[in-house]
């Protein structure tokens, strides 16, 4: 969809890393500063690929295949400025009435799911006509 609606789609993450997941505030915070990188969707396909069994050990491999293992990454992810960004999108996520993950809006609107490239090609041609609900 964004390749067939140049400057009409975009695509907006947005962290929201659920308290009862250990790892999740650090998988974020290290996505967050390898998007400092240029490397952000790198490092999120690989942690979403890996997300049943995330570990430090797991976040230092992802690093590693990343060539992210330098001193001046790991001041990245120590920066307040991480934990700053990530605060910012778990606000604007409750705000917006989020409760878990994922949660997917089309236009500011929750999409209901299901969540398969066909569902989001109908909402987002619906919105981009201007169609109700």
């Amino acid at each position: 969809m964004l390749e067939q609606h140049p400057g009409k789609v975009r695509l907006v993450f947005k962290n929201y890393p659920l308290r009862n997941h250990p790892m999740a505030y650090k998988a974020a915070v290290a996505a967050m500063a390898a998007d400092l990188r240029g490397k952000f969707w790198d490092f999120h396909d690989r942690l979403f690929r890996r997300h049943d069994r995330l570990s430090d050990a797991v976040l230092a491999q992802i690093r590693k295949e990343l060539d992210l293992l330098d001193p001046a990454f790991e001041n990245l992810m120590k920066n307040p400025e991480m934990a700053g960004l990530i605060q910012r999108d778990v606000q604007e996520g409750r705000n917006a009435g989020v409760r878990g993950t994922p949660t997917v809006f089309v236009n500011g609107r929750r999409h209901p799911g299901p969540y398969t490239p066909e569902a989001f090609r109908e909402a987002i041609e619906r919105e981009l006509k201007g169609s109700p609900r």
